[in-house]
């Protein structure tokens, strides 16, 4: 594929758009993101994010998301007309951390002696707010989202894309055509946008005609009604309501969402007066309830369908362009910055000529069996929750705190409403990924979107975090711990070496002075960009033992050390997430989407970086060499 110095044109600005441009911005690359819209989109949307999709928003250097969204509220059934609690119940279990998986957030504190004291657990941030965040930091960046222009065609060939486009003018509201050259085109205009359907690719899948959804922001009058439960009015089988609090929209702010087998609500939106009736119906408390604004309102059927591929040449799609879904699970506006972020590195290396073009085939290969899972559990949701999940009594029996056997009365919409670990999405992976490679010799079966396995790590799945690493003064053979600004000794974590505009190679190894490692680290300089690879040495250690990982060295090893930080993994956490033994020598190479590209033994790895350095690409452990991508020959 010929290179083309045109920027990369970005066609939606919802959650998949700005998270790919933003990705490609702090990967110095040009780009443009145009929005058929006006304005900017308002409504809460799809609110829902998942601890793995929180670990992304900290690879793009965006704190602020988690630092502002809101914990998941314990579901209150009621029957229509009445305040008095059915049933109490979360819908995610509150999950005790580790340091491998932590919360993303910037106000904390490692105590190297005490395990890491953050939880994952889903949040809620509506769709607007969240916009708003990650637009404030493409801004920094020169980047700005091109509202009022809106994507009419495209044609491409093996040199460049070229879009047209029509600007409405804010002026004289005329519309005005405009071609746009681009390297690349990533369509994250919807299901119903034009890139999809101008590529030809199929949109299979099913519509649930009979499951119409209105949803809608609003502010609400409600006495009695408290705001420390997300609450339930009604049955599925006649009409139901759920209204969720959230401060994003005022004190008075509720997430209104209805559905009814029996009330026709088609159209509804439309009419301000028949749709604030409807809500006080379908909550029953008659004068109790007042709607005091509707804010936004939006009608849907859910669909579940996905394209047969990600993309054709030199054009994409993405999010909702590429797969729709239920609702239930909360999945949707996770896999759509999942895919952006699959994508938009990969762009960003074949755009500068430093990796070969088969790299973005790889963006279908790794997202389709995920998303074709993803489909398959929120559909399966999705069906349970609506078919079977009336406030029926299923009994039970449990132990109480003595032992005994008490009788549990439990509905079965909490049945179907409580959510599994699945949905955090941390145990999605590209294990089957032609780019990765694993010589660790473990074998581990495991579904596309499985459960994270906490006692196992392979190439493809998603790089652990890990507190607790000190630095290494090669020079004096000293540990030193930053300090924090309360004065306690500090250290920092895995997490917080990786970043979407590089890969991390980090080689575990008992001392310096390997054969393995010096390696390594000299066909590194010679072969892959110093900006694009981050070299890390971690050595297992404990404060006790300063010295323990220092040998007599040459100036040529010194040299190879440039630029590599040592650290020391004081407490253990390092190898024990990367399931690495204390003596054992290996390195793990992390993708600028948080995804472990390499666990190779030295043997492996040192094969691999050869050929690298011979700049061919070859065939290793059955499958291409995954660092190969930055040879840009083919």
């Amino acid at each position: 594929m010929a290179a083309c110095t045109a920027p990369v044109l970005v066609v939606g600005a919802g959650p998949t758009g700005i998270i790919a441009a933003l990705m490609l911005a702090r990967n110095n690359v040009p780009v443009r993101i145009i929005e058929k819209e006006i304005e900017h989109r308002r409504g809460q949307r799809g609110a829902a994010i998942q601890p793995r999709t929180f670990e992304i928003f900290h690879l793009l250097h965006v704190p602020e998301i988690h630092d502002r969204a809101t914990p998941f509220l314990p579901l209150q059934e009621h029957n229509r007309g009445s305040l008095e609690p059915l049933n109490t119940f979360p819908m995610v279990e509150y999950t005790e951390p580790t340091p491998a998986i932590p919360y993303v957030g910037t106000s904390y504190f490692y105590d190297l002696a005490i395990p890491c004291c953050y939880l994952y657990n889903p949040k809620f941030m509506g769709q607007h707010t969240l916009e708003a965040i990650v637009r404030e930091h493409l801004a920094k960046l020169g980047c700005a989202v091109e509202l009022g222009t809106q994507l009419i065609s495209f044609t491409r060939d093996e040199k460049c894309v070229r879009a047209k486009v029509v600007k409405h003018r804010d002026n004289d509201g005329e519309e005005v055509e405009e071609v746009i050259e681009a390297a690349y085109l990533i369509g994250a205009d919807g299901a119903r946008g034009i890139t999809r359907k101008q590529l030809g690719l199929t949109f299979l899948g099913t519509t649930r005609e009979h499951d119409f959804i209105v949803q809608g922001d609003i502010r609400l009058e409600a006495g009695g009604l408290d705001r420390d439960h997300w609450h339930i009015f009604g049955q599925m089988s006649q009409d139901v309501i759920t209204l969720r609090p959230t401060d994003e929209l005022g004190e008075d702010g509720w997430r209104v969402v209805m559905s009814s087998r029996k009330t026709d609500l088609e159209g509804l939106i439309h009419d301000r007066e028949a749709f604030v009736n409807c809500i006080n119906d379908f909550i029953g408390l008659r004068n109790d309830v007042k709607v005091k604004e509707v804010m936004w309102a939006s009608e849907f059927r859910p669909n579940m369908r996905m394209v047969n591929k990600f993309g054709v040449g030199r054009i994409f799609v993405a999010g909702d362009a590429a797969h729709v879904h239920s609702p239930a699970g909360g999945q949707g506006m996770n896999s759509s910055v999942q895919d952006a972020a699959n994508l938009a590195w990969k762009v960003a290396l074949v755009y500068k000529g430093v990796s070969p073009s088969y790299l973005l085939d790889t963006y279908t290969v790794e997202r389709l069996p995920v998303i074709a899972e993803m489909l398959g559990y929120t559909t399966k949701m999705h069906k349970l929750m609506f078919d079977e999940s009336d406030t029926k009594r299923t009994p039970s029996l449990n132990a109480d705190g003595n032992g005994n056997s008490k009788k549990n009365v439990e509905s079965n919409r909490e049945r179907v409403l409580r959510r599994g670990k699945s949905m955090y999405m941390l145990g999605v992976n590209y294990r089957s990924s032609p780019i990765v490679i694993d010589d660790s010799g473990v074998a581990a079966v495991q579904h596309a979107y499985g459960e994270i396995q906490e006692d196992i790590l392979r190439a493809g799945d998603r790089a652990p975090d890990a507190p607790g690493l000190v630095s290494h003064d090669i020079s004096r053979g000293s540990q030193s711990a930053v300090l924090l600004p309360s004065g306690m000794a500090g250290s920092t974590r895995m997490f917080d070496l990786f970043a979407s505009t590089h890969h991390t190679v980090i080689i575990f190894t008992p001392g310096l002075v390997v054969p393995f490692v010096q390696s390594v680290l000299e066909t590194l300089q010679q072969v892959v960009p110093k900006e694009l690879v981050r070299r890390v040495v971690v050595l297992p250690g404990s404060p006790s033992e300063p010295d323990g990982h220092i040998e007599s060295r040459t100036s040529s090893e010194e040299d190879q050390l440039t630029d590599v930080e040592v650290l020391v993994d004081r407490v253990g956490h390092a190898y024990r997430g990367y399931i690495i033994e204390e003596q054992e020598t290996k390195v793990v190479v992390v993708r600028p989407d948080g995804v472990v590209g390499v666990v190779g033994t030295p043997e492996c790895t040192t094969r691999c970086l050869l050929y690298y350095r011979l700049r061919v690409t070859v065939h290793c452990c059955s499958r291409l060499s995954p660092l190969c991508y930055y040879c840009s020959d083919p």
